[in-house]
């Protein structure tokens, strides 16, 4: 049994990713289309060991199709997940679209699911933000030893979060800084090379950015409505991998050699936890792998039952492309009925 898929923003980052990943992984998929914008109707892209040619979203029959990867942004879906959910195939969209809408299920496989039945309201399901997917990846098995109260996190973001212009844009900046040419910020708002942003996406009216809005709320749709977060998301001179350190407080006790014999057996999770130098892992390390890698768990002596982590992940992988297949392997497991 095979299947008919389909990406949208094929010639981005993510997009990329998600054709690397269906090659890696021999998604069962009898035909990959790769869509994107008008602009970019014939670009070659790399499925595995061959070359797909791009054709137009607006001109595409979805007739047939059983799955859609929607990776071209919020307007982008806004305009289309409704259309192609409405034609048939099940949309598994990365933008923030659809991640609050409550007919939508917010997905991260590791950790709800049994949510992905839920997408036949409007047949599409929502990824979530890349900062939140390797977060929940973390926090469930601990959530579900000891039951979280409260989660403080702040975010060491690449640029890759940002686009392929926002790498592009870290790129220049650094050249320019050793050749002594000017440095022109045109994706970021301060200059990013050599630098740190505490800033991104939109400002809010209580002063928190919504990135940092969205990890408050998607961690609570996707693992409990009761934890209370704040973050503080910052952008950094990364090309590739999220990091985050995390505080968090719990109901019940938990020691942090409970919490790393947890980590080890919870899925997705990778844990190196070594308290000697370079015992821990940095994005430089966790390019193009599938885990969440979590190092240095100490207790959080601030609180009753507290554990501070950091956790770092390939932002394009697990953030956002691997995500998304995962879901999708799991809809043709369980879910979608294909006629032989």
């Amino acid at each position: 049994m095979s299947w008919k898929v389909a990406v949208v923003g094929a010639t981005g980052n993510v997009g990329r990713e998600m054709l690397n990943i269906l090659a890696e992984r021999e998604f069962p998929a009898r035909e990959i289309v790769p869509l994107a914008s008008r602009k970019s109707v014939g670009k070659d892209v790399a499925y595995g060991d061959h070359t797909l040619k791009c054709k137009a979203l607006e001109h595409f029959d979805f007739k047939g199709t059983d799955i859609v990867l929607m990776s071209a942004g919020s307007a982008v879906s806004g305009e289309w997940s409704p259309k192609i959910g409405a034609a048939g195939p099940v949309v598994i969209d990365n933008s923030s679209k659809w991640r609050m809408d409550p007919d939508v299920p917010l997905v991260v496989p590791e950790v709800n699911t049994t949510a992905i039945g839920k997408f036949g309201k409007k047949n599409i399901i929502a990824n979530p933000n890349c900062s939140t997917a390797q977060m929940v990846v973390a926090l469930k098995p601990l959530h579900d030893v000891a039951r979280i109260k409260r989660v403080v996190v702040s975010t060491y973001q690449s640029v890759s979060g940002a686009g392929k212009d926002a790498m592009d844009e870290l790129f220049n900046q650094t050249r320019a800084i050793f050749v002594t040419d000017s440095i022109e910020s045109k994706k970021f708002t301060k200059q990013i090379a050599f630098n740190i942003i505490p800033q991104i996406d939109a400002f809010m009216d209580d002063g928190y950015t919504k990135e940092e809005w969205k990890m408050a709320a998607e961690t609570r749709k996707i693992l409990d409505p009761d934890i209370q977060v704040t973050a503080t998301c910052v952008r950094v001179p990364v090309f590739v991998g999220h990091s985050e350190a995390i505080s968090i407080e719990f109901e019940r006790p938990i020691s942090p050699e409970q919490a790393r014999e947890v980590l080890r057996e919870a899925p997705g999770c990778m844990v190196v936890d070594k308290r000697e130098d370079g015992g821990y892992v940095t994005p430089v390390e966790c390019v193009g792998d599938y885990a969440t890698f979590i190092s240095r768990i100490r207790k959080d002596p601030t609180v009753e039952n507290g554990l501070a982590l950091w956790c770092v992940s390939d932002n394009l992988r697990k953030g956002a492309a691997l995500n998304a297949i995962q879901i999708a392997e799991i809809l043709i497991a369980r879910h979608l009925k294909k006629a032989a």
